[in-house]
């Protein structure tokens, strides 16, 4: 699964309770988008989160 280079956020697990508290697993996807940026001058495509997108934790390139 994809996972944030920055600050490696990723997916994260729980249950699904209905209204007759019956639990199923399921899954959080996190919002990863694969950009160009600059890493040391040089531009390079990762996985990068929008969180840290937003937060200009990186530059884009």
């Amino acid at each position: 699964m994809a996972k944030c280079d920055i600050c490696g956020k990723g997916a994260h697990f729980g249950n699904n309770v209905s209204h007759s508290n019956i639990k199923t697993k399921r899954i959080w996807k996190s919002n990863i988008k694969r950009i160009k940026c600059l890493i040391k001058g040089a531009a390079k495509r990762q996985h990068v989160c929008t969180v840290c997108l937003k937060s200009g934790k990186i530059e884009r390139a």
